[in-house]
């Protein structure tokens, strides 16, 4: 299959690629229909997340292709919408609904401390190999393990354009909102650590 894959700071080429396969029995193979670039990824095209070639990307959405015998609740041709954080389902953390967090899915980089270079959260799609290693949607093909838990079936009156950004830019956005408690018509004023200069933002979203 045809991706987009980083191979070190500021080169993504456009490769041929093994196809994914089904790992555990809880895994599913999805044809992506619809991905996303999101500005965390710049985060490894500039360097500063270290990573080994892999597929980029943790907004997507598609078309299941194939499930593993485990999967209960999807099928061949179930269109879904996949959430950014690769999460059990069963641990603590997932169980708090903090799937970030989840205790099962990076467990070579998992810690409390959430240093520089260890002890990380949950993994993510297409996230280097601090964040469990998994490659990322923006490819014709993905491997999403945890079906159960974390992909949701999209209705079929809505298009991709509309449900594509629940995988992380909307979400991330509105829970900013919430825990801030910003209101619609507020002014937010933002502070950048390292310049310690502030920045004004404007809360446009309405809170539902």
């Amino acid at each position: 299959m045809k991706a987009a894959v980083i191979h070190g700071p500021g080169s993504v080429k456009y490769d041929t690629v093994e196809d994914p396969k089904i790992n555990a029995q809880d895994d599913i193979i999805l044809k992506v229909t619809s991905t996303a670039i999101c500005g965390s990824d710049l985060h490894i095209y500039s360097g500063a997340m270290p990573t080994s070639p892999m597929v980029l990307g943790h907004e997507f959405m598609g078309i299941v292709e194939e499930t593993g015998s485990a999967v209960t609740h999807l099928k061949k041709g179930d269109r879904v919408v996949v959430p950014f954080p690769i999460a059990c389902g069963n641990c603590f953390f997932c169980n708090h609904d903090v799937p970030g967090n989840c205790e099962h899915s990076n467990p070579e980089h998992y810690g409390p401390e959430g240093g520089v270079l260890t002890e990380k959260g949950g993994a993510l799609f297409g996230y280097t190999d601090l964040y469990g290693g998994y490659d990322g949607g923006q490819a014709q093909y993905v491997r999403v393990p945890y079906a159960n838990y974390g992909p949701r079936i999209v209705p079929e009156n809505l298009t991709d354009e509309q449900v594509l950004f629940l995988t992380d830019i909307f979400p991330t956005g509105y829970t900013g909102v919430d825990w801030g408690e910003v209101k619609g018509g507020e002014t937010v004023w933002t502070c950048n650590k390292k310049s310690d200069k502030f920045s004004k933002t404007y809360a446009t979203l309405s809170i539902l």
